[in-house]
């Protein structure tokens, strides 16, 4: 009879081993955005991926809090999930107690020149309000999210650290955390100006988009920058008022482009919006002091004063390594940092 028990009691722990499923169910989406309506060529159809939380089909009373991840610049949802695994990573966050169930949400922001960079163009869409308005309303609609503010929180590497500050300056009332891995572009600063960057003489210097490609990364970034920041549809190839070009070897400045420029560079956007900033529950940056862009560690510090000397609490980490180091890795800032953040800044119950 004892052996019945033990052969019973192994038996049921076995099953219930079985039924704590820790992977997340992964939903390809899709939505048309009227925001992104545009005459710069960009499909205003974009495609998403939804990471459901263990358990999201068993109980289908429970709502979840909303994470957005926006990705970085030549990146997007497809290849988010195929290069770093989300889904297993997610896995892994949610068998050590990372964070409790959540629900995380990855758009494509991809462009014809590789990225949103988040903002309102009147050339390629609207993006910001495609990222805090439509997409958050379509998401809110269709799955079970806690649908408010305190339950919603917003995080993203390079570009996406970029587009995530952007987005706590501009729509506090839709997110309450946000958490900026590596910001780019915060602004014009050391290998991002016009010195010690040769894509504004690169992106002269091209007639097409093919030309463009083949100089490289920073001639596309600049090119891409423009067109959100600086559009101009009367100025073929990239219709883009660049703030910088070059007469031989002097440099000639555009101080009305320069000024957009400056104008959606979340440094420089502080100043106006630190009343809609400080209003985030909470907000992280961090940096790799070994980042392959200068730019980065100096305009993340520069930034982090700025809050300070503006008075806005938030939280600042340089950590030792380079712009891709440990992001989704096991021991990285994803699972050990990132998620951890928001499992104590959201709010995971239902209103």
């Amino acid at each position: 009879m004892k052996h019945v028990k033990l052969i019973l009691i192994f038996f049921l722990t076995g099953n219930i081993l079985l039924a704590q499923n820790y992977s997340p169910r992964v939903v390809a989406d899709s939505l048309y955005s009227v925001s992104l309506e545009n005459i710069g060529g960009e499909n205003p159809t974009r495609t998403m991926l939804v990471y459901l939380p263990p358990g999201y089909d068993e109980d289908t009373e429970l709502r979840y809090p909303v994470i957005y991840y926006l990705h970085g610049f030549g990146m997007s949802d497809s290849i988010n999930l195929n290069s770093v695994e989300t889904d297993k990573k997610l896995e892994i966050a949610f068998k050590s107690n990372k964070i409790r169930p959540f629900i995380l949400v990855v758009a494509n922001q991809r462009t014809l020149y590789l990225g949103s960079f988040y903002t309102n163009s009147s050339l390629t869409g609207n993006w910001a309000d495609f990222t805090a308005k439509d997409l958050v309303d379509y998401i809110d609609t269709k799955y079970r999210t806690i649908p408010h503010r305190d339950s919603r929180g917003i995080f993203g590497w390079s570009m996406g650290g970029f587009g995530t500050i952007k987005m706590g300056m501009l729509f506090p009332e839709v997110f309450s955390c946000a958490y900026a891995m590596s910001p780019a572009i915060l602004t014009l600063c050391c290998d991002r100006g016009p010195y010690f960057n040769p894509g504004f003489k690169d992106a002269q210097e091209s007639q097409t988009r093919e030309e463009l490609f083949q100089k490289g990364f920073d001639a596309i970034a600049m090119v891409d920058l423009g067109r959100a920041f600086s559009p101009n549809p009367d100025k073929p190839p990239f219709y883009t008022d660049l703030p910088f070009s070059w007469d031989g070897d002097k440099l000639i400045t555009d101080y009305d482009a320069l000024k957009k420029w400056y104008d959606n560079m979340p440094y420089d956007m502080i100043d106006t919006f630190a009343e809609n900033f400080s209003k985030l529950k909470a907000f992280k940056i961090d940096w790799g002091k070994h980042d392959q862009w200068p730019s980065i560690p100096v305009t993340s510090r520069m930034f982090s004063e700025k809050l300070e000397a503006l008075g806005i609490e938030h939280y600042a980490e340089e950590y030792i390594g380079t712009h891709w180091s440990k992001l989704w890795s096991v021991d990285g800032r994803v699972i050990n940092s990132v998620l951890p953040f928001f499992d104590a800044n959201l709010d995971f119950r239902e209103k």
